[in-house]
């Protein structure tokens, strides 16, 4: 969608009453859509999933971003506390069964906070990953949420384009060849015959968390 488009589109949800909110990952790619909202309407909140693994730079790229921009950031926790997050061998869930580790760090807190609002504001792009290929630009959600993906159909290079024209921030582990940036003891830099988001997960079979599988509705 343009620009104009997305402050359209988010006037329209305003002026029904609807409340709205988005969610960041603080990557370089994430900062484009808080930009354009930070220009469109600063008031809508913006929820970090904090699952307590982020990359010390991350959380200071965080907080640069929010102040840079003017945003109010909300940090999201899991319910279960990170000494707790074991199987029964003791072994932590990141190594032994990421899938339930996203679960709980991520799919479980962000559920919670669905029902105190209308429009998620998401970031998702259609070159990310055959799943996110697959979604519209509104899309229904559980508890009669609706998402809305202002992004979807921009792409890396569009991306980059607007990133040099706004001269925005770049996460500072860029450099150091991160390109796809999650929990750090799952994380590693970006090899040519890996896709950029099975840098993320690394050595899995894995390329969501399950925000964008088990939080939409087809």
């Amino acid at each position: 969608m343009e620009i104009p488009q997305i402050q359209s589109q988010l006037q329209s949800y305003r002026d029904q009453g609807l409340k709205l909110f988005t969610t960041s990952s603080f990557q370089t790619h994430s900062i484009v859509l808080l930009h354009i909202l930070s220009r469109i309407d600063r008031s809508i909140p913006v929820y970090f999933i904090n699952t307590g693994y982020h990359f010390p730079e991350t959380i200071t790229f965080r907080d640069e971003v929010a102040n840079r921009f003017g945003l109010t950031v909300h940090d999201l926790y899991a319910e279960v506390p990170r000494n707790m997050q074991k199987d029964a061998s003791g072994k932590l869930l990141f190594a032994s069964d990421p899938d339930f580790c996203c679960h709980i760090n991520k799919v479980q807190p962000l559920d919670s906070l669905l029902p105190k609002y209308d429009i998620w504001i998401n970031g998702v792009r259609a070159d990310q990953s055959a799943v996110r290929k697959a979604m519209k630009v509104e899309q229904p959600a559980k508890y009669g949420v609706k998402r809305f993906h202002p992004m979807l159909d921009w792409n890396s290079r569009m991306i980059e384009m607007y990133i040099k024209e706004h001269q925005l921030p770049r996460h500072p582990l860029e450099v150091q060849g991160y390109l796809s940036i999650g929990c750090e003891p799952c994380t590693r830099k970006f090899d040519p015959n890996m896709s950029e988001r099975e840098a993320r997960w690394f050595g899995l079979n894995k390329v969501e968390c399950g925000l964008h599988t088990e939080l939409i509705s087809k």
